[in-house]
């Protein structure tokens, strides 16, 4: 069993480290998959979403760290943020599972992570390297500036998704159903 398949549903407690922020170098309006700002005071939101996200109205530039969860159980959390279309979202880079397949065409740009983030544990403490690197999906044109910018700081390398105009979008279309086979 791989590493990170051996703490697949232990928990969803882990944190984006506070390096990620500052290489990024910009503010957010709602971090909407919080713990809340008393956890992690260095996440620069104006507003923390701590339950029922999916449910809730998310406005302006959002930050998204979702739970990774089971197989697929981060596709609700991009269909809604791809639905919004104006934010950054941190996912493991599983580029062969058809959810990345999808979702990685919404992007208006993809920041690959490198090195491997370790992330912080609800102790407060940096875990260990995981098995499986991450990336930061932006979208809209918002996005572009803190990822270029998080690429300069050394934070991995920015590769801009192919889009239908060739240009950033203002709100990307619903992306399709990525539960349902292909035929």
């Amino acid at each position: 069993m791989a590493l990170h398949e051996q703490c697949v549903g232990a928990t969803d407690e882990w944190y984006t480290p506070p390096h990620v922020f500052n290489a990024l170098g910009c503010s957010y309006d709602m971090d909407v998959a919080s713990p809340g700002q008393s956890v992690t005071p260095w996440i620069p939101a104006l507003e923390f979403l701590q339950s029922d996200s999916l449910e809730q109205e998310w406005r302006g530039f959002v930050w998204m760290n979702p739970p990774f969860g089971p197989r697929n159980g981060i596709v609700p959390w991009l269909r809604k943020f791809f639905l919004h279309g104006n934010g950054i979202a941190l996912v493991p880079d599983r580029t062969s599972a058809p959810w990345w397949q999808m979702f990685a065409r919404e992007s208006d740009a993809i920041l690959f992570v490198s090195p491997k983030l370790k992330f912080i544990g609800a102790d407060g403490k940096p875990g260990k390297s995981p098995a499986q690197g991450t990336c930061l999906l932006g979208a809209g044109r918002g996005a572009l500036e803190p990822l270029h910018r998080a690429a300069a700081e050394q934070l991995g390398v920015v590769l801009k998704a192919a889009t239908h105009s060739g240009q950033p979008s203002d709100r990307p279309s619903p992306p399709p159903d990525v539960d349902k086979p292909s035929q």
